[in-house]
């Protein structure tokens, strides 16, 4: 029989309870620290003409103190002295920004209407939300190609409307790729919205009603605050990959289109510049941090209420 510890005094782990941890820190550390300390091995190397298209300068088998005076960081500062990175991030947080903002006054109608369906319905309901990501990723953008350009659906259904005389142009523009974006994450908004809404207390909103509050009020005032951490989550899941989108501008955006996904695949295919395209998504992942620490922070505070 196992005995409580003092007060104050934190209880021993048991090897249970050791391996319960160990195996997500396990999975970490072999699927995101060991890849991570790769991409910053090459962000500090310098770039040749030879296989792979990289020198590296940091190297633990020549011994450690030697060869941390030898780090060069040329990679980030021809990052920082070139404007098309800059651009390209700024306009991949605007894509991304607009994508999940867009995603989200999409999503929270269905999630609502979903949660507030009989319970039997639910099911299905969900089912037929998710029901396009059981199709190729590519088909369904694809898709959007043939619906969006000059011959497309869309510009043919208006014109036989008579609502347009010639095509819109849809296609190959940033507009385009925000419609990409947002049919493609549209999923992983409205699942923790859904959840947000569904796990809510309704006897809050009929106690909030027989105080006299009208519809619009109990929703401004106990649903829309209540689903606040389903917001947050879905607005993360939605604009973190977004942000580092490469498929979707390249299929459905113009040579005008910048986004760090494309500039990422320009210098590792196409100009060979492995140190320029680490310290690219690096910095990207720094940027990327920063709302992931926001939200962590969030819960915790939520949690210690």
């Amino acid at each position: 029989m196992s005995q409580s510890p003092p007060p104050g005094k934190p209880r021993k782990l048991t090897r249970g309870e050791w391996l319960v941890i160990a195996a997500p820190a396990a999975w970490i550390a072999l699927f995101f620290l060991a890849p991570f300390a790769l991409i910053v091995k090459i962000s500090l190397s310098q770039p040749t003409q030879a296989r792979p298209p990289y020198e590296p300068v940091f190297d633990l088998t020549n011994g450690v103190v030697a060869k941390l005076a030898q780090l060069g960081f040329d990679a980030y500062r021809g990052l920082a002295a070139d404007s098309l990175y800059l651009d390209s991030y700024l306009s991949s947080l605007g894509i991304a920004g607009a994508a999940t903002l867009i995603s989200l006054l999409i999503a929270y109608p269905f999630a609502l209407a979903i949660a507030r369906a009989p319970r039997r319905w639910r099911p299905l309901l969900i089912g037929l939300a998710v029901a396009p990501f059981w199709t190729s990723f590519l088909i369904r953008v694809y898709a959007w190609i043939a619906l969006l350009k000059d011959e497309g659906f869309i510009n043919h259904a208006l014109m036989w409307l008579g609502l347009i005389d010639a095509p819109l142009p849809l296609f190959a523009t940033r507009g385009a790729v925000v419609i990409g974006i947002v049919y493609s994450y549209l999923p992983f908004m409205l699942l923790p919205l859904y959840a947000a809404i569904e796990g809510q207390d309704p006897s809050l909103r009929e106690a909030a009603a027989d105080l006299g509050a009208s519809p619009a009020a109990v929703f401004l005032r106990v649903t829309l605050p209540l689903s606040r951490r389903g917001i947050i989550a879905g607005a993360l899941l939605v604009f973190i990959p977004a942000v580092g989108e490469f498929v979707i501008p390249d299929l459905l955006g113009g040579s005008d289109t910048l986004m760090i996904g494309r500039s990422l695949w320009n210098d590792f295919f196409a100009n060979r510049d492995w140190p320029a395209a680490c310290a690219a998504a690096v910095t990207l992942l720094a940027l990327l941090l920063v709302p992931i620490l926001f939200f962590e922070r969030a819960q915790m505070r939520e949690g210690q209420r």
